[in-house]
């Protein structure tokens, strides 16, 4: 039996993926990794090899994929292919650092009351980023996610894994969409570059949720990955 395991991004959680659940579970067992209890990428790494099959296919959605980058890394006798979506191997900058501070002063005084309009329609291709069903979506999970995960991965510091991603010898696929305002087409070609084996794909007229946007297309890139990986 195929293991996937499937990492989410900031303030998501495994109902990032129930659009495309039925289908992934067509390719194996799926474990859905909590990144909400552990603060820092590390920690939260090795909170999710803990849970985690003993071999697995491993995908990371955003900041995921900056966990799922430090998993393929510290245990690459059990990644067995590793997909990166919407993410980035860059450091977290001044400004974004600066930012965050910002951001976690007010939090830490402030009742949550999940994340800003902006922030969600931020995350959305333009011409969805007033589609009401997917803004209650995604603020639904921020809620159930609260406070206090709110708090952790707000002080979740980004490393630069660049140098490291030539390292990996098992298949990756590596994907972007070209709306994404959050992470970059750009980004995700930087990451390509480093890894002989990437295969790298851009899905158009998207913006940064792909798995909420463009399900079909996304699990019809990771299917014909898996079978053309032999994975």
């Amino acid at each position: 039996m195929r293991n996937l395991v499937l990492l989410p991004g900031f303030m998501l959680n495994q109902h990032l993926w129930d659009d495309m659940h039925g289908d992934l579970a067509t390719l194996g067992a799926l474990t859905f990794g909590d990144l909400g209890q552990d603060t820092g990428i590390k920690a939260m790494a090795d909170a999710v090899l803990r849970q985690a099959p003993e071999k697995f296919v491993l995908f990371g959605f955003s900041m995921g994929g900056f966990v799922a980058q430090a998993i393929a890394l510290k245990a690459p006798e059990r990644v067995q292919g590793l997909a990166l979506l919407n993410t980035s191997s860059r450091p977290q900058t001044a400004q974004e650092s600066a930012a965050t501070k910002a951001q976690l002063e007010i939090a830490e005084r402030t009742p949550f009351k999940g994340l800003t309009s902006r922030a969600l329609a931020s995350s959305l291709h333009p011409a969805r980023s007033t589609d009401r069903a997917l803004l209650d979506r995604l603020q639904a999970m921020a809620l159930s996610n609260g406070k206090d995960v709110f708090l952790r991965q707000l002080q979740t510091l980004r490393d630069s894994n660049a140098e490291q991603l030539r390292l990996l010898d098992c298949p990756v696929l590596i994907v972007a969409s070209d709306q994404d305002k959050l992470r970059t087409v750009e980004e995700s070609e930087e990451m390509a570059r480093q890894i002989a084996q990437a295969r790298f794909e851009v899905v158009a007229d998207c913006g940064h949720m792909t798995p909420m946007e463009k399900p079909r297309e996304l699990f019809a890139l990771i299917g014909d990955w898996i079978a053309q990986s032999g994975l």
